[in-house]
């Protein structure tokens, strides 16, 4: 009997017609191909906008539309506070955490369509997200750890340079707005 010389060809070769296919381990899809439905997303969000006192602004650019680029946000969890959301999704999508670093809520507070891409993951009907603004001020250019099935790469640029790059208008919004907030931020 005339075995093949490696697990990984033996798997492929019984997969697919190219035994020189590379193998894919398919325990990470586990959770993409469960029986148990994710449930829907909370129309509810936050915007963090990471900046320096110099106003450099960090931008994350999203894994599953290159090209996207963006501040940290994320969807509110059930029983979560728009502060919580915030800290939580700068940890998830940064490493940093919230409370070295100085977190102010905005006081404002956006309501946008959902882009039609990702209207799945909401309740039927649902067309319009609430979007809660968050800063968070860092003291200079900090080693970010980006979550790789979220983003591919980040960059620190001039607040004018990064709002430019955003895709999503209220996020450039918000980053042209880091100027006038200055003398109330630096106060915090």
């Amino acid at each position: 009997m005339n075995l093949p010389k490696t697990l990984t060809h033996h798997i492929n070769a019984n997969l697919v017609s190219n035994p020189s296919t590379p193998f894919i381990p398919l325990a990470p899809l586990i959770p993409l191909i469960s029986d148990t439905p994710k449930p829907f997303k909370i129309p509810r969000s936050t915007l963090i906008v990471i900046y320096t006192p110099t106003l450099e602004v960090l931008l994350i650019e999203r894994a599953d539309r290159v090209g996207f680029w963006q501040s940290v946000t994320g969807s509110q969890d059930e029983g979560e506070s728009s502060a919580e959301t915030a800290a939580r999704e700068v940890a998830e999508e940064t490493g940093l955490i919230a409370a070295e670093h100085v977190l102010t809520d905005w006081q404002e507070k956006n309501v946008y369509e959902i882009f039609p891409i990702w209207r799945h993951r909401y309740a039927p009907g649902v067309t319009h997200n609430d979007e809660y603004i968050f800063g968070l001020k860092v003291a200079g250019r900090v080693p970010i750890t980006i979550a790789p099935r979220e983003h591919l790469q980040h960059v620190w640029l001039p607040y004018e340079k990064a709002a430019a790059l955003c895709f999503s208008p209220t996020n450039r919004d918000a980053i042209l707005s880091l100027p006038k907030r200055l003398p109330v931020l630096t106060n915090k």
